[in-house]
């Protein structure tokens, strides 16, 4: 399913009379919209020089975790570590920043620009464990992708 996704990822990054944030925008309505699991989908982006992660584009509720610093919740440890992170149980982390009761997993994985981390897209989903190796690899093609118009 999610390699079926694929040519539109590419599709949405490769029209260039739409601002970058809008194509994020798009990419995150086309994962939400397409995966059932997908609750929540957005990027967060290093704040300048801070020490911290601000929201970008995203597709679903709206969160308060608009700006969230390195270290904290699973995004600020992706920011420091940048390794992906997946999240079988939101509940059985100690350092997690709940956006929502609904959310029972997620997953971040970092975004790289010419070796610097730059920023994350991440996952929320209300479906206990859904995520497996094929999301990963699924969203660091995104990532992949992504850099190249950043």
């Amino acid at each position: 399913m999610l390699d079926s996704l694929r040519p539109q990822v590419l599709s949405i990054l490769n029209e260039k009379s739409k601002s970058v944030d809008t194509r994020l925008g798009e990419i995150c309505e086309l994962l939400k919209s397409n995966v059932p699991y997908y609750d929540w989908v957005g990027f967060y982006f290093k704040n300048g020089d801070k020490h911290e992660l601000k929201l970008g584009p995203y597709a679903g509720a709206p969160t308060d975790h608009t700006i969230i610093p390195f270290g904290k919740g699973i995004c600020g440890q992706v920011a420091l570590s940048n390794q992906n992170f997946v999240v079988p149980d939101v509940s059985a982390q100690d350092n997690y920043i709940a956006c929502s009761i609904t959310v029972k997993a997620e997953i971040v994985v970092p975004l790289f620009v010419n070796g610097e981390n730059v920023g994350q897209i991440d996952i929320d989903s209300n479906t206990p464990d859904p995520f497996s190796e094929v999301d990963e690899r699924f969203l660091e093609f995104i990532n992949q992708e992504v850099a190249k118009i950043l």
